[in-house]
């Protein structure tokens, strides 16, 4: 099966999200986009709609948490190179976001990550090609 996730976030400032993930070269997809929410491409199998509060709290039965303090979820993406890890960081501390931790370098996996404006956590993970293949492997055994 050929599934497609749709992450939803709750934002502050919808615009000022846009902003942020436009400088860090991010798209964006104008037929689930309105003035309450957006879609944010970020491959062709996963986007994050950025929904404003009013908009998110109208499909959660749950309070929305303050993200600046408490978690609620960690988005983790893969990236093509340590270079690029380090460059969407670069790009996230100039368009207002925070990093919370430092690079880490596990010799076969390189990450790095950033709080965007509203405080989620962003991972960003590099993993040389023949130890991807080796997770994906060992994945799918695992779920037979």
């Amino acid at each position: 099966m050929n599934r497609q996730s749709y992450i939803n976030l709750p934002v502050k400032h919808l615009e000022r999200a846009v902003d942020f993930f436009t400088h860090l070269g991010f798209g964006f997809n104008p037929q689930f986009s309105d003035a309450s929410a957006t879609c944010m491409v970020v491959s062709s199998q996963m986007s994050v709609m950025l929904l404003s509060e009013a908009r998110f709290q109208a499909f959660s039965p749950k309070n929305i948490c303050d993200s600046s303090t408490f978690s609620e979820v960690l988005i983790c993406l893969t990236c093509e190179s340590r270079n690029e890890v380090d460059d969407l960081v670069k790009r996230a501390l100039q368009a207002g976001g925070r990093t919370y931790n430092e690079p880490q370098d596990h010799g076969f996996m390189y990450g790095h990550g950033f709080q965007d404006l509203d405080g989620h956590v962003w991972e960003l993970i590099y993993m040389a090609q023949e130890h991807m293949q080796d997770a994906q492997v060992e994945l799918q055994q695992q779920t037979g």
